[in-house]
This record gives C-alpha cells, structure tokens and sequence, in this order.
C-alpha cells in the first residue's frame, strides 16, 4: 500500500468506527466485526492501528481538532463574552448532534471496559473546554467591564455541565433527544444571569 493510500484507510477505519458507535449502541465493538464493516482482515486493521485503543484515540483526536480549530475562530471573530461562550457551547452541542457516533466516546459509556486512559483523555477534553470558557468570563471584566455573577470557575463549570448533561440525554436516549433541543431558550436563561455590570467605586 502506498503511502498516500494509509491516511485514507485509516480515515475510513475511523469513520466505519464512528458508525458502527452509532448504529450499534450499547453493543461492544469488537475488532473482527470492524474488519467486516470496514471490508479488510482483522490483521490489516493492526498494520493502521496496534490496538482497539489507539482507534478511539484517533476519534478522540478528531474531536479535539474539530472543536478546538473551530474555538480558535470563535475567537477571532467573536468580541464579546457571552456570545463566545454561547457560541462554544453551541459548536459542542451541534457536533455532537451531527455525529452521534462520537457523541458516545464523548458521553464515555463506549469506554468502559476500555483502557482508563481513553476515559482520562475524554476527561481532559472537558476540562480544556472548562478552562476557556472560565478564560473568557475573566477576561470580560478586564474587556468589558462584566463581571461573572458567581466566581468564573464556578460559572464556566455550570456551563460545561449543561453541554455534557445535554449529550449524555442524546445518548441516553438513542439519539431521539437532540442536544439543541431546548437549547436557544435555555442559553437565553443562562446569559441573561451570567455577566454583570461591575460596580464602579464613587
């Protein structure tokens, strides 16, 4: 196989993965029926990937990349707090919505029973996510003079906890319950409590 050619077997082992998460939910995904879906031998799985692991690792890759790249626009081109979180956290939920499959990994219950790493690393995604959001509610007071109505660290863990408690119901629910569900008027409720004007000395 030719070097251009291993990238794109490997893409299409993730993504043969990442669909079997979906439509086989709540099954665990062995490695010869991923062989069968992808149309290769269990030992040409191996030549692209040395373990089951290293295959949600490179999904867990995906999703960093995905979302964090974006984040970096968000920034770019996003000047005030508020709308950067609920920008962020918009970007997270529809992700998740548009690929059910990895919404799993992210939810973690395709993990069990995997490595403890792959959950750590779905950990550290989070807290990534928590710590730009707690980023972005400090800088507002410096930016904007805003300040959060409760600590930033306290405020960007709430707003994390909306976004993973909305992916887990999507999961949960077989994907019936879509995470955007809800979600413009929830925010509405959110924002409208978040930021305050800080109160200037006399």
């Amino acid at each position: 196989m030719s070097d251009e050619q291993k990238p794109r077997r490997r893409e299409q082992i993730l993504q043969a993965l990442a669909v079997m998460l979906e439509e086989d939910s709540g099954k665990r995904i062995t490695t010869a029926a991923l062989a069968r879906q992808v149309g290769v031998s269990e030992a040409a799985l191996y030549r692209h990937f040395p373990s089951k692991a290293r295959m949600f690792e490179g999904l867990i890759d995906f999703i960093e990349e995905s979302i964090f790249a974006r984040i970096t626009r968000i920034l770019e081109d996003i000047p005030d707090a508020a709308s950067r979180c609920g920008t962020i956290l918009a970007l997270l939920l529809g992700f998740a919505e548009k690929n059910p499959g990895l919404a799993r990994v992210l939810g973690g219950d395709v993990l069990t029973g995997e490595t403890a790493r792959l959950r750590q690393r779905v950990h550290q995604l989070f807290e990534r996510l928590e710590t730009q959001l707690k980023q972005i509610l400090r800088e507002a007071e410096l930016r904007e003079g805003l300040r959060t109505s409760i600590s930033a660290s306290a405020a960007a863990n709430l707003l994390i906890a909306q976004a993973e408690g909305r992916i887990s119901q999507y999961v949960r629910s077989d994907f019936k319950r879509l995470p955007t569900e809800y979600w413009e008027d929830q925010w509405a409720l959110l924002s409208s409590q978040l930021l305050q004007e800080t109160v200037q000395p006399a």
